[in-house]
């Protein structure tokens, strides 16, 4: 059901329209296919240590082994992955999975309550945490179905001394790793060692068995676990595939800087795309430290850049970036959040090479549409990847013709199973015709290309990661002086958007400084409200709803802290 303008569009840039998923059958397949074609080349990168596509599968299959024969866990179980970009993530990643186990993919910088919610809604059985993060999850384990944690230091992967140089400089000198007491906890490292001692017995999975829960919110402010299955990601790793063929790339040839966090959707299955490739993928662990994302450019090169518009402004302003050779530089994607013409152009006349915006949600793999190679247009989403239908429709149900503002909706085998045991969700985001309401408003151009204009939800999207009013606004009624409160969006050249607060106050001594504080401790760090307004009352429908558009369009006359 493709518009014709964007059909033609497809044609003159000779982008597939419809391509073969039966090359593989589950993501395991992946594995011995780049293992078979690309065993010797490099595979991950981090910190200064290398895993061989050989190594890494070896790796997995050793975790997998330890999994299927001494975890006490059964196909189908949920294992939440709490860990940054460091080498252990693709290894149990691909252990999980090889043991037909379901990843959840975990954010290490939630706090206790967040964490707590995710584990329970997802009845995860065991929990992988970096030792620096952990503090949280000792807090709420014993509330919550995990039966065992598994303990990993930073470089638990690289080979010694300088494991035993990093880890003790991370834990002893700039003392990054808090004492912890779980009930039941495993180093990583023991894990390995009995499964390198067991046998990996392989498992027959279908396209249909789940790879992940990935957390998603909604306007309700409870985060939803998408049903990702094998054949979701799979088909969104072949649809990126075709669309990576315009942008020029070569099979076993290309370097990404891997900066964005992995249990984000983007960069999740990004990264799945280039091991499919046969890419070699450069871990950041901490992309906020510029030094080191300058350092990894200079010691391994990349030709292919994944980011978001924050990251994208930071480093052209970093004058060691600003020094580096980026001749190489062949591709850079921007996803997660919007970017804006600054960046774009700030961006290219720094490093030479432009931006390509594509667009996706949690719900869709994540990836729906992008600009192709030859065919960049700033200030929009592209064009839908192959056997996608991507329409603007009326609130009504009826798709809108060109030039008219609607809501955004898809159909395409990327598109989840459906949000894990919400059914009632689940309908309400797919209607009876398949089509998945994404609730951005857009528009479809003369030239084929969709627009984003407005968001019909409410979220929020600041540095790439969606955040909830009513989650921000939850947290905050829980302190004692605030009566009631609204969180909205604010536009934000760096960010995207930053989180501006509306409260009523019960007890008018509570300041800005006190309020921020109390959140902090709730809300990861990039939910915690970055102005605080104080309202003598907020605008309200005739039924009493909060009227947020109001507040976000409306003049602040009040006081702004």
């Amino acid at each position: 059901m493709m518009n014709p303008a964007t059909l033609a569009a497809m044609q003159q840039l000779n982008l597939p329209t419809t391509i073969d998923y039966s090359r593989y059958d589950n993501l395991l397949e992946v594995l011995e296919h780049v293992v078979t074609h690309y065993g010797s080349k490099p595979a991950f990168s981090c910190l200064g240590h290398t895993l061989t596509f050989c190594e890494f599968a070896q790796q997995a299959k050793q975790f997998a082994a330890y999994l299927q024969q001494h975890s006490g866990l059964q196909q189908g179980d949920r294992v939440a992955i709490q860990l940054p970009n460091i080498l252990q993530y693709p290894v149990v990643l691909y252990g999980v999975l090889l043991a037909d186990l379901v990843v959840v993919n975990t954010n290490p910088l939630y706090t206790a309550r967040e964490l707590k919610h995710q584990l329970n809604d997802s009845g995860a059985k065991m929990l992988i945490v970096l030792k620096n993060v952990a503090e949280a999850a000792q807090q709420i384990i014993t509330d919550t179905p995990v039966e065992q944690v598994i303990l990993t230091e930073i470089a638990d992967f690289h080979p010694s001394p300088k494991r035993q140089l990093i880890n003790g400089v991370v834990k002893y000198i700039k003392r990054m790793v808090p004492k912890l007491d779980f009930p039941v906890a495993l180093s990583l490292r023991e894990a390995m060692a009995l499964g390198k001692k067991a046998e990996y017995q392989p498992v027959a999975v279908t396209r249909d068995h789940l790879v992940a829960l990935q957390y998603t919110g909604g306007t309700t402010g409870v985060a939803k676990g998408a049903m990702l299955s094998h054949g979701n990601i799979l088909a969104n790793i072949l649809q990126c595939q075709a669309l990576f063929k315009s942008y020029g790339m070569t099979k076993g040839e290309e370097t990404i800087l891997v900066p964005l966090p992995l249990y984000h959707i983007y960069s999740f299955t990004v990264c799945m795309v280039m091991v499919e490739e046969g890419s070699h993928c450069i871990l950041i662990p901490n992309p906020r430290d510029l030094s080191s994302v300058v350092k990894a450019i200079r010691n391994y090169g990349m030709t292919f850049f994944c980011g978001i518009n924050t990251l994208f402004v930071a480093l052209c302003h970093d004058t060691a970036f600003k020094k580096l050779d980026l001749s190489a530089l062949k591709l850079t994607l921007s996803g997660g959040m919007a970017l804006t013409e600054t960046a774009a152009k700030l961006w290219q006349q720094t490093t030479g090479c432009e931006i390509h915006q594509g667009y996706g949600l949690t719900e869709t793999s994540p990836v729906i549409s992008a600009n192709p190679g030859g065919g960049n247009k700033i200030n929009t989403i592209g064009l839908p990847l192959a056997d996608t239908d991507l329409v603007v429709m009326s609130e009504q149900g009826d798709m809108l013709p060109m030039g008219e503002q609607g809501e955004l909706c898809m159909r395409g085998p990327q598109l989840m199973q459906g949000y894990w045991q919400q059914p009632e969700e689940t309908a309400k985001a797919i209607d009876a015709q398949g089509w998945f309401h994404t609730g951005d408003i857009g528009v479809l151009d003369p030239d084929g290309y969709h627009r984003i204009v407005d968001r019909k939800k409410d979220m929020i999207i600041v540095s790439g990661f969606n955040v909830y009013p009513n989650e921000i606004e939850a947290v905050a009624s829980e302190h004692p002086g605030v009566l009631e409160c609204a969180a909205v969006g604010v536009p934000d050249e760096t960010k995207g958007e930053t989180i501006k607060l509306f409260v009523v106050l019960k007890d008018k001594s509570v300041t800005a400084k006190e309020l921020r504080a109390f959140c902090k401790v709730r809300l990861t760090g990039y939910k915690v409200p970055s102005e605080i307004i104080f309202y003598d009352e907020l605008p309200k429908s005739a039924v009493g709803k909060i009227l947020r558009r109001e507040l976000r369009d409306g003049p602040a006359s009040a006081a702004t802290v």
